[in-house]
């Protein structure tokens, strides 16, 4: 096939407020300030971005990291970009990070392999569910997406094998096995976590990573290895997929999935790599796991709590118990992002899916979930101020609990289901939290004031009695006297202002 629509060139990387732009174009202009498309999307291709970096850099030791400006890594990617060109095309006899050689497999339609769009006999409840025509730039991002967070079940065809007696696809009765869900997203999906800069080139090398730093950690033992694209595997099983299995370039750009763009606009596809996961020890630097127990734990997307409030769990490495789970996404580069920015961001996002039979899908209260929250660096030289956050957070946890039973106390007196009107009232409230977020962690720096602390618990007061008036009416007498006896008690919380 002839090539075609370089990746380099092409616009195909969603930029918010900008549209679609080329790789080159990612690296050369300093005005970009953040990845666009789903919290999924922009996992894939910030991961993407750092692997590309890396492999242009080759970073020994954190000395040579922090000396590194992020102009000078963009230099070093347009140069990377310009010799591995020919590794960038999306159509040609090497397509990029698709396996000519399964172009046996059975053919699936595009809308089948995105989670968003509502394919077969799926209902469609809104617009943004319908499979839209299949650009060239579209089919890139699948074909990324696909690597690290395609969806497990029977869509991809097992049957094809590459790698000679390899039976990981292949039940003991012969019959092809499910594909396993891609690693970023793993059973019910996982959250992951990255540092943000005040503009996209920041963003990537405050994402970075040094050799020193990988065989610091002792999760790969092939270091960080080679990009897949300077070396594709030639089936499941033979050295170079061995090697990918091993190392950070194959968490960065897993290759989970062998896939080959059709001419008819669908896609072959059938399962590549089986990567290992948290409980194997192995796993995606950029997700929160919990090693103290027995058993593993890792930190999964709840649409109905996001990710923000997981800040304590994110940042216990830094409290007076470090304990708990670990990001090492966050312990890794924190003291950089300290003490080379006045302000950065913690993103956190993923999609949340169910499982059943095998087959993985998104549906009922499954969703997208992200959210971000800056800080000024030198907060985080307080040794206190994170154990203030972690207390205020837990307090605030327990004011939305006496939210919910309180509403939900209204309308038993009435003999009516209230479960639905308290989680939509405690939704309101911690909306209304995430954007006073940069208020309550100015309050528990140790300088602020004893004043600061009374007026944002106040504020808060204020903001659950708001809310409970506006879900539970008080119009009649007997709905003022149910109203009164329900009303949320918020004097412990007060008591606790100093």
């Amino acid at each position: 096939m002839k090539n075609a629509f370089n990746l380099i060139d092409e616009p195909w990387i969603e930029v918010s407020e900008y549209g679609l732009v080329s790789l080159r174009q990612i690296f050369e202009n300093k005005r970009y300030l953040a990845l666009g498309g789903s919290p999924q999307l922009k996992i894939c291709l910030l991961k993407f971005l750092t692997a590309i970096a890396m492999a242009a850099c080759k970073l020994k030791t954190e000395e040579e990291l922090m000396s590194l400006s992020s102009a000078d890594m963009s230099k070093k990617c347009l140069n990377y970009l310009t010799l591995r060109h020919d590794q960038f095309y999306l159509y040609g006899e090497r397509p990029f990070l698709q396996m000519p050689q399964i172009s046996g497999a059975k053919e699936q339609p595009l809308g089948a392999l995105q989670p968003e769009v509502a394919a077969g006999n799926t209902t469609v409840l809104t617009q943004t569910q319908l499979e839209h025509h299949p650009t060239d730039a579209l089919k890139a991002q699948l074909v990324l997406l696909l690597q690290s967070s395609a969806l497990g079940g029977k869509k991809a065809d097992n049957k094809v094998v590459l790698s000679p007696s390899y039976m990981g696809k292949t039940k003991p009765n012969g019959k092809p096995t499910s594909a396993s869900p891609g690693p970023a997203v793993s059973y019910l999906g996982l959250t992951h976590t990255f540092l943000m800069g005040k503009t996209l080139i920041e963003t990537v090398w405050l994402n970075l990573f040094s050799e020193e730093a990988i065989e610091g950690l002792n999760l790969f033992s092939e270091g960080i290895g080679v990009p897949p694209w300077e070396s594709m595997p030639e089936g499941e099983d033979d050295d170079t997929a061995k090697r990918l299995k091993s190392s950070l370039m194959g968490r960065l750009v897993p290759v989970s999935r062998f896939c080959l763009l059709s001419a008819n606009g669908g896609m072959h596809i059938t399962e590549g790599l089986a990567h290992l996961n948290y409980a194997d020890g192995i796993y995606d630097l950029s997700i929160s796991v919990d090693n103290s127990l027995k058993k593993t734990r890792v930190l999964w997307v709840n649409p109905n709590k996001r990710p923000w409030r997981e800040l304590p769990a994110l940042l216990s490495f830094i409290g007076a118990n470090s304990g708990g789970f670990r990001c090492y996404q966050l312990q890794v580069n924190l003291k950089r992002a300290r003490s080379s920015t006045e302000r950065f961001g913690i993103w956190s996002g993923g999609l949340k899916v169910s499982s059943n039979a095998g087959e993985q899908y998104v549906s009922g209260g499954d969703d997208y979930v992200e959210s971000l929250v800056w800080f000024d660096s030198n907060v985080f030289g307080d040794s206190t101020w994170f154990d203030r956050l972690s207390a205020e957070m837990q307090a605030l946890e327990s004011v939305s609990k006496n939210l919910y039973a309180a509403v939900r106390a209204y309308f038993t007196e009435f003999k009516l289901e209230g479960a639905d009107h308290a989680s939509k009232a405690t939704q309101i409230f911690w909306e209304i939290m995430e954007s006073r977020f940069g208020e309550l962690s100015d309050c528990c720096e140790e300088s602020a004031t004893a004043d600061l602390r009374i007026k944002f618990r106040r504020n808060t007061t204020y903001s659950i009695a708001e809310i409970y008036d506006d879900h539970c009416p008080s119009g009649t007498a007997r709905q003022i006297e149910t109203w009164a006896e329900s009303r949320p008690n918020m004097s412990k919380y007060l008591k606790g202002e100093k």
